[in-house]
C-alpha cells in the first residue's frame, strides 16, 4: 500500500537528528495513522524494530519496575533476532497501554539510553496515561496526531503545487477564479471523505462515496466496540448516546439533556471526558478573552465539542453521498457546523504537534445579546479572533462586538470567498479602523 506523506514526517525527521532527543510518545485517536508513519519513518533507519504488546504479550515481562533497559534491549534483540544499535535502530514500541511498565520504562530510556531512538504509540494510551498523569515530565516528549488534515488530502492526490500554490496566495495576490473553483471542488469532496487514512485511501482508489462511507462504518464500528474497554462506572449505551449527540449539536453550546433525558448531568460530564481522552471529541471552550492566555478566563458552563473527523460524522448523520449532494450548494454538508467543525479540526491540525492544542471561543453573555466568534487563537502575542462562514456570504456583526469590545484591529473571516480583505471604521469607538483578512476555508494553513 502507498503511503502518503504526511505532517509529522518532518517534524520525526527533526526528532532524529536532535543533539538532546528524548524517547518519543505518539499520542492520537485510533486509526489516524500513528503506526504506518512510524514504519515509513522507519525506513530512514538501518535497523527498525518493532514490537506489538498487545501481539505480543510475552514481551511485556520485559518490563520490569526496577528496569535496565540496556539489558533489556539485549533480550529483545536476542529474542527478536534484529540488531538494537545505537545510531542505527529505530525500537518502535505499539500498543504500550497495555503494559503500565512499559509506559513507565519509557524515562529511562532518556536517562541511561539517550543514544538510541525509541518511539512508542497505542490505541487507547490517554486512559493508561491519566492513571499516572507524571510518568515521564521532562524526559519523555509527546507528539500529537490526528486525521489527515485538508493539505495533506491534497498531497495524497498528488497535488503538491497546489498546496504550495495556495499557501503563497494573499489578499494582494488572490488565486485565479479556476483554481479557486477547483480548490473549492476538493473541498466539497473533503467534507464527504473526511481525513481518516483508510477514507481517504479508499477515495483515491475508487473515487466512490459510497465505499468510503462504507469504511466510516466500519471505523465507526471499531471505536463503539471499544467503548466496552472504557472505565467500567460509564455505560458503553451512554457513550454511544452521547458520541451521537455530539455530532447532532455540531456548532452549538453543548446540552446534557439533549444527549441523555434519563442521566443525570455529572455521567454525561464523565461520558464526555472519556471521549475526550479517546481522541473522538474535542472540547471548545468558551472565553471571555480579555487577555493571553486564553485558557486563563475559561467558562466551563459554555462548551462547544468538535466530532473528530467530518467525514466520519457525515456518515454517522446519514448524509447522502453522492455527486448530487456535491452540485447542490443549499445541502453543502450542514452549511454552517459542518464549516465551524472543519475549521476548529484544521486549525489543530496545523497547529504546533507537540503540544496538546486548546480551543477557544468567545460569546457575548450580555443579556438578549446572540453575538458569538467562531475561534479564538493567538498570534504574534495578540488574541486573533477567526469567524467561519459557509458560503460567500454573512453577516460579521458578531465579530465586530468582539473587536470593539475588546479593541482588537485584526481578524481573520474565512469562508468560500477568494482571498481578499475589507476594512471597517467603526463609529461606535472613535473611527477605530478594523481590519479583516479574507481566507478561504481550503487555506486555513495559511493563518498559521
Amino acid at each position: 500500500m502507498a503511503y502518503f506523506k504526511r505532517h509529522i514526517d518532518f517534524q520525526l525527521q527533526e526528532w532524529k537528528n536532535a543533539l538532546h532527543r528524548k524517547p518519543l510518545l505518539i499520542r492520537g485517536a485510533r486509526q489516524v495513522g500513528k503506526s504506518t508513519a512510524v514504519r515509513e519513518f522507519g525506513k530512514s533507519f538501518h535497523n527498525f524494530v518493532e514490537i506489538n504488546l498487545e501481539r505480543q504479550p510475552d514481551l511485556c515481562q520485559l518490563f520490569t519496575p526496577n528496569i535496565d533497559v540496556k539489558k533489556t534491549c539485549k533480550n529483545l534483540s536476542g529474542t527478536l533476532h534484529k540488531p538494537i544499535i545505537p545510531g542505527e535502530t529505530l525500537l518502535f514500541i505499539d500498543e504500550i497501554q497495555v503494559c503500565m511498565e512499559a509506559i513507565m520504562a519509557l524515562r529511562y530510556f532518556k536517562e541511561d539510553y539517550p543514544e538510541l531512538h525509541v518511539i512508542a504509540a497505542g490505541s487507547l494510551l490517554e486512559f493508561a496515561l491519566e492513571e499516572v498523569p507524571s510518568f515521564g515530565v521532562g524526559r519523555i516528549r509527546s507528539l500529537y496526531m490526528y486525521p489527515f488534515s485538508f493539505d495533506e488530502f491534497l498531497m495524497a492526490q498528488g497535488m503538491e503545487l497546489s498546496v504550495d500554490y495556495k499557501k503563497k496566495a494573499t489578499s494582494e495576490s488572490p488565486l485565479p477564479d479556476l483554481a479557486h473553483k477547483n480548490l473549492i471542488d476538493q473541498l466539497r469532496s473533503f467534507y464527504l471523505v473526511g481525513g481518516m487514512p483508510a477514507a481517504v485511501t479508499e477515495w483515491i482508489e475508487s473515487h466512490n462515496y459510497m465505499a468510503v462511507s462504507r469504511i466510516h462504518n466500519d471505523i465507526l464500528e471499531t471505536y463503539q466496540d471499544d467503548f466496552a474497554k472504557y472505565k467500567k462506572r460509564v455505560s458503553p449505551i451512554l457513550l454511544r448516546q452521547v458520541f451521537r449527540s455530539v455530532a447532532l449539536q455540531a456548532g452549538s453550546k453543548f446540552v446534557y439533556a439533549i444527549a441523555s433525558k434519563d442521566v443525570r448531568s455529572n455521567m454525561v460530564k464523565e461520558a464526555l471526558h472519556l471521549l475526550s481522552l479517546a481522541g473522538l471529541i474535542v472540547p471548545v471552550k468558551h472565553t471571555n478573552a480579555n487577555g493571553l492566555p486564553l485558557g486563563a478566563e475559561e467558562n466551563s458552563n459554555y462548551v462547544k465539542y468538535l466530532f473528530f473527523d467530518l467525514g466520519v460524522m457525515q456518515t454517522m448523520l446519514g448524509t447522502p453521498a453522492s455527486e448530487t449532494l456535491l452540485a447542490t450548494d443549499v445541502d453543502f454538508v450542514n452549511k454552517g457546523a459542518a464549516s465551524e467543525m472543519f475549521a476548529g479540526l484544521e486549525l489543530i491540525k496545523y497547529s504546533d504537534c507537540f503540544i496538546k492544542q486548546e480551543v477557544h471561543y468567545w460569546q457575548n453573555n450580555t443579556k438578549n445579546s446572540l453575538a458569538e466568534v467562531d475561534y479564538l487563537t493567538a498570534k504574534d502575542g495578540k488574541i486573533l479572533p477567526i469567524e467561519v462562514k459557509a458560503s460567500t456570504q454573512g453577516s460579521m456583526q458578531s465579530l465586530w462586538i468582539f473587536m470593539r469590545k475588546h479593541k482588537i484591529h485584526e481578524a481573520i473571516r474565512t469562508s468560500l470567498e477568494n482571498f481578499s480583505q475589507l476594512y471597517y471604521y467603526d463609529k461606535e469607538a472613535e473611527q477605530d479602523e478594523r481590519h479583516v483578512e479574507i481566507i478561504p476555508l481550503y487555506a486555513i494553513s495559511n493563518i498559521l
